[in-house]
């Protein structure tokens, strides 16, 4: 193939990729635009080091965490007779691509356990377990939001009310749904279906398929629960299931080639169990978190632009504030009630983080409040009627912090922006919100 005919290719590709925004294709060459730009977002981020430094600021927090982590949710199952013989087949199922040194580590881990006695550490020492155990939870979610471009955290009370139920609860229902499973499989039922075809075919392929399922659900339910916005669930389960491959994969290949091999022990000696779990975690933390910048992108495609972000337009952001505010109040006002966030992103081709920008701005201005039981909605804060188009568009254009100083000394800028100004409120006059709505 020739340059010319490769540059060609190129360049036919990159037009489809960036200028198309067209439905009127087949359905199947939309689902292959999607996936190519969902591909090229998330190894770009992968490329200029977003999620490898937020997996390596993991690493060190899941080091310190770890032990009390377990040593809260042990204290809590053994309230329900679970004991550190069932505990352990889990622990080594998540540290099997360490192969025989897994073992090694499980056991110093659940030794380290035993010796916190959480009952009598006092006030201040349980304390600090509890801030340790919570410091995890917290950086994986502000890694999850930073990806998810949300700039808003939960309240102080829903922290505490889901850090709590992810430390506590979730192993204790994680340890309920595999009791039942082995319930269901050992039941008297099932074991005479196994001697039957298909069903015996069936249950051993499902057998064969329980680890990927696991990991696909547990990934699936982080990527909804962590990131403080709405998480459509198929994309969710999208993210997980590229995750859940990679990780199984990445488990089989690690497995292969690093804790195999007797390089790292030649040359760290004792510190090569060690070094092993470093890898395996950092690894670990990256999967989980390249899971989860798949479940963005591919819920927000049409928002992928060709740089990493949204570079800042006064242009771009009135535009953008302008197409809220006609959407949320024309739905309103033809149809009633909110519309969600999410499905008016889907349809706005810029940066999620300007989308953010202006919808905290126009709720900040008393143009727009949030609605719904997650605060996912969008509605008109008062009657169309009363909201003037020349106060819409100062408010678009308003800084979100006071003026520089400097930017009000010269005599001769101060007069030319009012004179813009004025020549705006003349154009639109008393034109109302309900006007320009109507007018279409």
């Amino acid at each position: 193939m020739s340059e010319t005919s490769t540059g060609n290719w190129i360049t036919r590709f990159d037009r489809w990729l960036w200028q198309r925004e067209s439905a009127n294709d087949s359905k199947w060459l939309n689902v292959g635009w999607h996936i190519a730009r969902v591909l090229f977002a998330v190894v770009r981020d992968l490329v200029n080091g977003h999620i490898t430094l937020h997996a390596m600021s993991l690493v060190y927090t899941t080091l310190l965490s770890i032990v009390p982590f377990l040593a809260l949710s042990f204290s809590v199952l053994k309230g329900f007779n679970v004991h550190h013989s069932q505990l352990q087949p889990m622990l080594l199922e998540l540290l099997a691509p360490l192969g025989d040194k897994g073992i090694e580590v499980v056991d110093n881990v659940l030794s380290f356990v035993d010796n916190i006695k959480v009952g009598v550490l006092g006030s201040v020492g349980l304390g600090l377990l509890i801030y340790t155990v919570i410091s995890l939870v917290q950086k994986v979610e502000r890694s999850f939001n930073e990806i998810w471009r949300v700039t808003h955290i939960r309240s102080l009370a829903q922290r505490f009310s889901n850090y709590l139920s992810v430390i506590l609860v979730g192993p204790l229902l994680v340890f309920s749904a595999l009791g039942a499973t082995a319930t269901v499989v050992g039941s008297d039922v099932v074991v005479q279906l196994r001697s039957v075809e298909p069903f015996g075919w069936l249950f051993s392929f499902f057998s064969r398929m329980t680890p990927y399922l696991m990991i696909i659900g547990l990934f699936t339910f982080l990527y909804v629960f962590i990131p403080n916005t709405k998480v459509r669930l198929k994309y969710a389960f999208f993210g997980g299931l590229v995750a859940g491959v990679i990780w199984q994969s990445a488990g089989f290949a690690f497995t292969k080639i690093v804790a195999g091999s007797t390089n790292y022990a030649a040359i760290y000696s004792g510190f090569a169990v060690g070094i092993i779990l470093l890898i395996w975690i950092y690894l670990a933390w990256l999967i989980l978190l390249i899971g989860a910048s798949v479940a963005f992108y591919a819920q927000h495609s049409m928002q992928i632009t060709r740089d990493a972000r949204q570079k800042p337009s006064a242009e771009v952001d009135e535009r953008t504030g302008l197409s809220i505010l006609y959407r949320v109040c024309r739905h309103f006002d033809q149809l009633g009630g909110g519309i969600s966030i999410s499905d008016m992103e889907s349809d706005l081709s810029v940066g999620p983080e300007v989308i953010q920008r202006m919808i905290n701005k126009l709720t900040r201005s008393g143009l727009l409040a949030l609605s719904g039981t997650d605060k996912d909605e969008l509605l008109p804060a008062k009657s169309l009627d009363r909201m003037l188009m020349r106060e819409v568009l100062t408010v678009l254009r308003s800084a979100e912090s006071p003026l520089p100083p400097s930017l009000k000394r010269d005599h001769e800028v101060t007069v030319m922006y009012d004179r813009l100004q004025k020549s705006l409120n003349d154009t639109l006059e008393d034109m109302t919100l309900a006007e320009w709505v109507r007018s279409s």
